[in-house]
């Protein structure tokens, strides 16, 4: 489990190398790898946020900004895998759907989801697949993101089922493949395609959102048009849509073959995609129970005998949230925290707890979450060779003056 000390000793050891404190931003206890990629910077139309890498953009949303169960679009997190993003003209832009086992061709304009499918809207959790990646020990490569690479929104647009009616699924339709708007700076690089499983693409609350929070997708958040696939992985969230295909052989791309898979029986399967399982390994696919303190944020002072409210948010897969916990003495005693309204299965879940500090000096704050499932965040992360599935339990530390 990481601690703050870890981030106290790189943060010192900037400050002895002459680098300037103003711009690191504080956002959990960080170890140094991470802090060293960690930086507020504004892409257009967003508010500042944490960047971890330029080619491709990838930002991270500060904890502070979690703070509400809906996360402002301008505040909401940035995930590509390529660097090339092209601007879409909404007028002109099309999706096309097809495959093997499709009964027919479609092809559909923005207009054309917009005014002929019934517009829907589910609150669901986006949650990059690597999340807290840059928290785990050992180190692995990839996007060393803190816990922020997520962010809850209502998402509005046409059901992914009733698309695929348009053009009809044959009875030997396996899984719906997607393909991105994004491509490699190398022409040798893999294009970014992803497919989900046929049931999940039939349930009611897979869609093709247009809409974030009531108003188009931000550029830097798919527009104009992305596939949501609520507790799946974001992985599977495939941005600026261009193809549909609906096939019925196993799609066998970098990203689903090779990336974004775990090794066989290390974690507890909520859902099944078994035609993309090996005898060795499985796609990542659920979003894990998990937990954060949005409120105070790590570095804080208290006052002793001064009550303190810490606050925060939960999520998990979609069974919901069943508790929330907080403990002020490294995991001791842990004390029920009060939980907020429910948006809904798939959304975050506030919470808050206030407790008195008694004693001066440092005070870890930690927070776990269990699930109506059953599944409660672990106080170690199950290691695997990319750093997914990281819910483990982490502490922000405040000092009580």
């Amino acid at each position: 489990m990481t601690t703050r000390r870890s981030a106290l000793q790189a943060m010192g050891a900037m400050g002895a190398m002459g680098i300037g404190a103003a711009r690191w931003v504080r956002a959990g206890p960080l170890p140094a790898g991470t802090l060293d990629s960690q930086s507020l910077e504004a892409l257009s139309g967003k508010k500042p946020l944490i960047k971890r890498s330029f080619r491709p953009p990838n930002y991270e949303t500060p904890l502070a900004s979690l703070g509400d169960p809906i996360t402002a679009n301008d505040r909401f997190f940035v995930r590509w895998h390529w660097a090339n993003i092209p601007p879409v003209d909404p007028r002109t832009w099309r999706l096309n759907i097809a495959g093997d086992a499709a009964a027919r061709s479609v092809e559909l304009s923005l207009a054309d989801l917009r005014q002929t499918f019934e517009r829907v809207e589910v609150t669901a959790v986006c949650q990059c697949a690597g999340n807290q990646r840059g928290l785990v020990e050992p180190h692995v490569p990839g996007v060393q993101w803190g816990c922020g690479a997520v962010g809850n929104a209502h998402w509005s647009g046409a059901r992914l089922k009733d698309v695929l009616a348009r053009a009809g699924l044959r009875s030997e339709a396996l899984e719906i493949a997607f393909d991105a708007g994004d491509s490699p700076v190398l022409e040798q690089g893999p294009d970014f395609t992803k497919s989900i499983p046929v049931w999940k693409a039939l349930e009611p609350d897979t869609l093709i959102a247009y809409e974030m929070n009531g108003e188009a997708l931000p550029h830097w958040n798919g527009f104009p048009a992305r596939l949501i696939v609520p507790g799946w992985a974001a992985t599977y969230w495939v941005k600026q849509l261009t193809a549909i295909s609906i096939r019925s052989t196993p799609l066998a791309s970098f990203w689903m073959s090779t990336a974004y898979r775990v090794p066989r029986g290390k974690y507890p399967l909520l859902s099944r995609f078994e035609s993309q399982e090996s005898d060795t390994s499985v796609p990542v696919l659920d979003i894990d129970v998990n937990s954060v303190v949005t409120q105070p944020e790590d570095g804080s002072v208290a006052h002793l005998g001064v009550p303190l409210t810490v606050r925060g948010v939960a999520w998990d897969s979609g069974s919901g949230i069943r508790t929330v916990e907080v403990s002020s003495d490294g995991g001791q005693q842990w004390h029920p925290a009060t939980l907020g309204r429910d948006l809904g299965r798939y959304s975050f879940r506030a919470w808050h707890h206030t407790l008195t500090p008694r004693t001066r000096g440092p005070m870890p704050l930690m927070t776990r979450a269990t699930s109506k499932a059953g599944l409660t965040q672990p106080e170690v992360w199950t290691a695997n060779p990319a750093g997914y599935h990281n819910n483990s339990i982490q502490a922000v530390g405040i000092t009580v003056g």
